[in-house]
């Protein structure tokens, strides 16, 4: 009779053990956040949340898969901010290391047949009682979108956690455009000697996306290589060249279309060496409006005054999408 007791009452010690475990002092966050729009569809993002002597460092950082290779390459990008509220006062009354696995496989399970077009899958990794421990919770479109959701307590209260960390660190996924255009190439602030870096590039935090489509440890490399820059050169003018000239700039349309190719036109030369009446002989449309505008401030030699001048410009990306 005593050791079927025992017998019985094993589990239910477990739990109680598993209710006694201290409050993590840090934590590691993985979400992957995915769309049914764009590219990108999908987006990566790392929280890392410490102690300090005045409360919490936040640190995030984000991983965007190319969207293509020559105008969006693969980014990774980085913020981080300090909250006067301790780990535990973030946590609130939950404590992860504590949170029952059958609960938290019930809350997976909860829509296994839905279709989901949009969420965020998430993972917590903390530390209890010397062992990791992997929190996970599937964020629904409903869940981020439906005013009237039923969201399960658990889900329920990591968003809430996410909700805080977003309104710290600022912009983040959902900020992001819907259809993101080329940018102009910033140096990167990211520090690669950090040591968030070179775990991110070691692949620590790989298990924290399982089944995405993406590891963030490849992400991290592919950022690495930018892609070159685009060009614009004037390749002919006669019979006279311009004696000060800009070069148009790449439009961006143009670029995410991977337009390239020569613009040739002619203008004609006034007494103070500007130019007047603009004529296209050929060119891609897209590149048309941004060569006539920079044409219109270009200034020639006067005695060029007169004269009707041909020229030709020459739009190159510089770059070869790779095949679908």
């Amino acid at each position: 009779m005593i050791c079927a007791a025992l017998i019985l009452c094993g589990p239910a010690l477990s739990e109680d053990r598993r209710t006694e475990l201290s409050l993590p002092n840090q934590f590691v966050i993985g979400r992957h956040t995915f769309f049914d729009f764009g590219p990108p569809t999908d987006f990566y993002e790392l929280f890392l949340v410490r102690p300090k002597p005045d409360g919490t460092s936040v640190e995030r950082v984000m991983l965007t898969p190319a969207s293509d290779v020559c105008t969006q390459p693969a980014k990774v990008e980085t913020a981080s901010a300090t909250l006067t509220e301790s780990v535990a006062t973030l946590l609130g009354k939950t404590n992860p290391c504590s949170i029952p696995e059958k609960e938290l496989r019930r809350e997976l399970k909860r829509c296994k047949k839905c279709l989901v077009f949009s969420g965020a899958n998430v993972a917590m990794q903390v530390e209890c009682a010397n062992q990791t421990r992997i929190v996970r919770s599937d964020i629904l479109d409903r869940d981020m979108f439906d005013p009237a959701t039923n969201t399960p307590e658990h889900t329920s209260w990591t968003m809430k956690l996410l909700e805080r960390l977003d309104k710290t660190l600022g912009p983040g996924v959902m900020d992001k455009p819907m259809f993101p255009v080329p940018e102009k190439e910033e140096p990167s602030a990211i520090d690669s000697n950090s040591t968030t870096m070179q775990d991110l590039r070691a692949g620590k935090y790989d298990a924290l996306f399982q089944g995405a489509p993406d590891k963030p440890s490849d992400l991290y490399r592919a950022a690495q290589n930018r892609p070159p820059t685009p060009s614009v050169r004037l390749v002919r003018s006669s019979p006279m060249r311009p004696q000060e000239f800009a070069l148009p700039q790449y439009p961006p349309l143009a670029r995410m279309a991977h337009v390239e190719g020569t613009v040739v036109f002619k203008v004609d030369v006034d007494p103070n060496g500007s130019t007047t009446n603009f004529t296209l002989v050929s060119g891609h449309p897209l590149l048309r409006a941004t060569v006539k505008q920079a044409v219109s401030g270009w200034k020639f030699p006067r005695e060029a005054a007169g004269q009707q001048i041909e020229e030709a410009l020459e739009f190159a990306t510089n770059c070869s999408p790779k095949p679908q």
